[in-house]
């Protein structure tokens, strides 16, 4: 089955909130900067001070699913669909398929998470000035303004993986008609700024001959790796967009079988097709079955094995109506926004009629 990308913490219309794993890493990250920050600017605390960091971190939390919340609600409302709210290492991410997208759409989904950042700024702002001008409650107003004004200002910064770099390609996509010119384009423009965030951070002090701060090192690193590679998987996501534009998905797609989740092994004809598509009762479909994997299940245990007991669960969202004259690249996005590997081509009735693979996409098929 698939895993869960962490915990399942909630749902917000309709869809699964979860707390990623990593996230707890980023609390312990936190707690430990931040600490001491705390009881430098309020000595009577002590030891509370990590207790007061851990409730900023709690409020960074917040800030972070209200971000991804305004992505998803914004995204659903538009017609595309959201799948999970995710809060990790990285900030967090909203799994949408982005079926039938526009310029106007996507830049709608996109500038939504900064401007909800921004107006709890304002909320934290509002705060600092009806709180006492001392005390737990201001510094964690500020912290929480301070935090806040940072995520939507580098937010908007053109260049993908941030929201900004989404605003830039559907503003190319927009202009040129073409979206996968707009994503190289936020793509580049993303490794750009990965290059001058580490001259502006870094370059000034060792110019004045004064050492930088290892944790300023380190933060630059880890931000710039994170950019960089965001920024140049979506450089090669537009390079493969514009290969696959020239195709559809007629030319491309595997014809799968189709076999219920409760058909026993033995009475599929599994060499009639490469692939298998798994459908629950209501005939949605629910994961993938390769044939040759099947080899790992004994053949006297076929007659009493459901394919739902070897098929592949795939994330939500990896089955999508899309007919056989769609260009090959409608895929991509899907494949992007529901981080698999695989989607599977729906009908008007919703059966399944096609299977794509990232390998098709890029033109190594076997």
């Amino acid at each position: 089955m698939e895993r869960a990308p962490g915990w399942r913490v909630g749902t917000l219309s309709g869809i699964p909130i979860y707390l990623g794993r990593s996230w707890v890493l980023v609390a312990v990250l936190m707690i430990a900067l931040f600490g001491p920050t705390v009881e430098r600017t309020l000595p009577g605390l002590g030891a509370w001070s990590y207790a007061v960091a851990f409730a900023f971190v709690v409020l960074l939390l917040v800030s972070v699913l209200v971000h991804e919340a305004a992505h998803a609600l914004v995204a659903q409302g538009v017609g595309f669909g959201v799948s999970r709210i995710v809060a990790d290492f990285w900030g967090g991410h909203t799994a949408h398929d982005g079926a039938g997208g526009t310029p106007a759409r996507s830049a709608a989904v996109a500038v939504v998470g900064p401007l909800a950042n921004g107006v709890l700024a304002l909320l934290g702002w509002w705060a600092m000035g009806v709180l006492d001008t001392t005390g737990v409650p201001l510094l964690l107003a500020y912290a929480f303004t301070w935090a806040n004004s940072f995520v939507a200002v580098f937010n908007l910064v053109p260049g993908l993986p941030l929201d900004g770099g989404f605003l830039l390609e559907s503003l190319v996509w927009g202009v040129t008609g073409n979206r996968h010119l707009g994503t190289m384009v936020a793509g580049w423009s993303g490794r750009l700024v990965v290059v001058l965030v580490a001259v502006v951070l870094l370059v000034p002090p060792l110019l004045n001959g004064d050492r930088v701060p290892w944790t300023r090192v380190a933060w630059v690193a880890l931000i710039g790796v994170f950019l960089w590679q965001g920024a140049s998987q979506a450089i090669r996501l537009g390079r493969q967009g514009m290969r696959a534009s020239r195709r559809t998905l007629a030319e491309t797609a595997h014809r799968p079988g189709v076999v219920a989740a409760d058909a026993l092994l033995h009475t599929v004809p599994w060499a009639e097709h490469p692939l298998w598509v798994v459908v629950d009762g209501e005939g949605r479909p629910d994961g993938l079955v390769d044939p040759p994997a099947l080899q790992q299940v004994p053949r006297e245990a076929w007659p009493s094995t459901p394919a739902a007991a070897v098929a592949v669960r795939l994330p939500a969202g990896w089955a999508v109506p899309l007919p056989p004259q769609t260009r090959l690249d409608a895929v991509i996005e899907v494949m992007r926004r529901s981080g698999s590997g695989v989607v599977a081509l729906l009908d008007e009735q919703g059966r399944p009629w096609g299977v794509v693979s990232t390998h098709d996409v890029t033109g190594s098929r076997s």
